[in-house]
């Protein structure tokens, strides 16, 4: 099987043999493959432009895999079919091959064949496409876990920053699903390129990051992007606002922004719902699906890419230049 990996920047295109699954693992013969900010981050030394050096044209990956100890695996969503199961899987918890799954993978996502751990792993229902999967799995959590921690009140006022990335289009439609917002704004770098995008998702206004006036003060934020922005984004709250981080773009904040407005600041890590809180993880997989069957929850992918294209699909991101969630295909 193929499987991408890197080293320090570098993608490179591995054939090696096909895994056996091990105790609690489920070997998935991937549909689709999840690209996430946090790996395109990565794999950017110093927000840098390129994947590296790459030797060939833009977006190639290139290299033939050594023996496998060098470059590192990349993780991210997948979707697919059961192929096998570890030992006394089948037993515990009924995973059985053929079954369509999704998951976070930890290991090697960026593969033919994956192999996901049961405790990460969801039956994916009728009503879903193996694209609609690794939408929801990873960044449907992470924008429903955001919303609950910024503890939305029914007509509040939310900004959502990255509204058109994989979690932050998501993130946007929750806010008026499931907080029930009375007008909800999405910002973004690009208004203009996105702004039809995002008002058809139920945005009531797009605003820019560099705009002056963002509108009324919003009662709580949920941001992906961090940075330079948290400090306009605290001051674009409202008395006792509370904003809920939960990017990789880092960022500091003064404490007297905070205390002025006694306005709060929340980190989230799905992770960690994950790991301590496996019941309520489940309960909002079960959410998104319902929502999603329901046809009021509309995941989109912004492009397909084979997988060995992989940083073509980098580069999307990097530009973010995406209007949803950005996929791989092997």
């Amino acid at each position: 099987m193929r499987r991408i990996r890197h080293r320090h920047g570098t993608l490179t295109v591995q054939h090696v043999p096909t895994p056996a699954p091990g105790p609690g693992e489920l070997l998935v013969r991937t549909e689709a493959i999840g690209v996430t900010l946090p790996v395109v981050r990565k794999l950017t030394p110093h927000g840098g432009a390129a994947d590296g050096p790459v030797d060939g044209p833009v977006g190639e990956v290139v290299g033939e895999g050594d023996d496998g100890a060098g470059p590192e695996p990349l993780g991210g969503e997948v979707a697919g079919v059961v192929e096998a199961v570890g030992p006394d899987v089948a037993e515990a918890t009924g995973f059985a091959p053929g079954d369509r799954v999704t998951g976070l993978c930890f290991g090697d996502a960026y593969s033919d064949a994956a192999l996901l751990h049961t405790a990460m792993a969801s039956a994916v229902p009728d009503h879903a496409t193996a694209h609609d999967a690794v939408a929801l799995v990873r960044g449907g959590l992470v924008a429903l876990g955001a919303l609950e921690a910024a503890h939305p009140r029914p007509g509040e006022t939310a900004l959502v920053t990255a509204a058109a990335s994989g979690a932050g289009h998501l993130a946007l439609q929750l806010a008026r699903l499931r907080g029930g917002a009375g007008h909800v704004v999405a910002a973004v770098g690009d208004p203009a390129a996105k702004g039809d995008f995002l008002r058809a998702l139920g945005a009531d206004a797009v605003v820019g990051y560099g705009d002056t006036d963002w509108g009324p003060p919003a009662d709580y934020a949920l941001d992906a992007v961090g940075g330079a922005l948290l400090g306009p984004l605290v001051r674009g709250l409202t008395d006792g606002g509370r904003l809920v981080a939960y990017s990789s773009g880092g960022g500091t904040l003064a404490a007297h922004e905070l205390l002025a407005g006694a306005k709060s600041v929340t980190g989230f890590q799905i992770g960690r719902v994950a790991r301590e809180r496996p019941a309520l993880y489940a309960a909002w997989r079960e959410e998104l699906w319902r929502l999603h069957a329901a046809g009021e929850l509309r995941p989109a992918v912004a492009a397909a890419f084979p997988l060995a294209e992989a940083a073509r699909a980098h580069a999307l991101i990097r530009a973010r230049g995406n209007l949803g969630k950005v996929v791989l295909e092997p």
